[in-house]
């Protein structure tokens, strides 16, 4: 527009509109720019040694063909023949069948112990903060000092479990030798560990609970095993799908409790003399930084993946059908 020109009739509405539309369109880019840094750390993180894992289970790998080790610098494409010797390698199914039982030992026991614990802290206890800060304490406390306590503990010449034990009329137990003994030794570590844990998770979700529910169930004459029964167990449903979802990656992933547990050959990653303890995490180790065979252990690394995706899948398919029927 000319100076001393009049102004036509909307030219300022115009610009005003377009001077707003740009500042919407600024303001709209936020959100992202908030999220940007998650998706760069899981780019990196996450999803790039994903693909590259998968990649690397497609080759045959070794880490001491220096000096071409690097990724794309001499790996030798194999395609699924890491996978088939899976299903052919009788240590494979040894480390797997050991992660499942150590699963069920853990996780059933662990949930159970933290939802009695959680009801316990939520009646009218004296002292119930300093009970659970003492129950919470063991989740504070390092692995590493926990596990080594613990073997301490399960020596069969002087542990502190088999001298309780000679005292009540048993024998010695050599918790290192046998697979069911090694098995409950090593749950127990863990169980020791996360039980508190799952409990504080458990108390948050019983005082979530309307108190009306409660009251209406004391007005009818219900006690306290009825009103947890019919009340605090259903209210507590998705708290305690979570918390088995949870535990159910954490224990198929298990590694540090195993890999310190085992005295006969430490560092060792074998799982005992006789594998009876061996984990699938402990034989990834065992293949990529025992035996260097980088290749086969990402194999091992894409199965774990799967099995893990699978219990997540599955544990999600009951929650659907659990609320489909509620």
């Amino acid at each position: 527009m000319a100076p001393g020109e009049p102004e036509r009739p909307g030219t300022r509405l115009r610009a005003e509109s377009r001077r707003a539309g740009r500042r919407v369109d600024t303001g709209s880019l936020a959100p992202y720019a908030y999220v940007l840094p998650f998706f760069l750390l899981f780019t990196v993180f996450g999803l790039f040694p994903t693909a590259a894992m998968a990649y690397v289970s497609l080759t045959d790998w070794n880490l001491l063909d220096a000096p071409t080790a690097g990724l794309g610098g001499g790996e030798r494409w194999v395609g699924l023949d890491n996978y088939l010797r899976l299903v052919r390698d009788p240590f494979f199914w040894n480390a797997l069948g050991n992660s499942t039982s150590l699963l069920v030992l853990t996780t059933v026991p662990q949930l159970t112990a933290a939802l009695v614990i959680a009801q316990l802290l939520d009646w009218t206890l004296r002292g119930r903060t300093l009970l659970g800060m003492g129950v919470l304490l063991p989740y504070f406390t390092s692995v590493v000092a926990v596990t080594l306590v613990f073997t301490v503990l399960f020596s069969r010449d002087f542990g502190v479990i088999n001298e309780f034990l000679r005292l009540l009329g048993a024998g010695r137990v050599n918790w290192q030798a046998d697979r069911l003994s090694s098995h409950l030794a090593v749950s127990t570590i863990v169980n020791w560990r996360w039980t508190g844990f799952n409990a504080m998770i458990y108390l948050a979700a019983i005082q979530a609970i309307p108190r009306d529910l409660y009251d209406a169930a004391d007005i009818d004459g219900a006690g306290r095993w009825r009103r947890f029964q019919h009340i605090t167990v259903p209210m507590l449903r998705p708290t305690i799908i979570f918390t088995v979802i949870v535990s159910t990656i954490g224990n198929l992933q298990l590694f540090t409790e195993p890999l310190l547990f085992d005295t006969s050959s430490p560092g060792g990653a074998t799982g005992g003399s006789n594998r009876q303890f061996q984990t699938l995490a402990l034989y990834l180790y065992e293949e990529g930084f025992r035996s260097f065979e980088f290749g086969y252990a990402s194999a091992i690394a894409g199965t774990l993946f799967l099995l893990t995706a699978v219990a997540v899948l599955v544990n999600f398919l009951i929650v659907r059908r659990i609320r489909a029927a509620d």
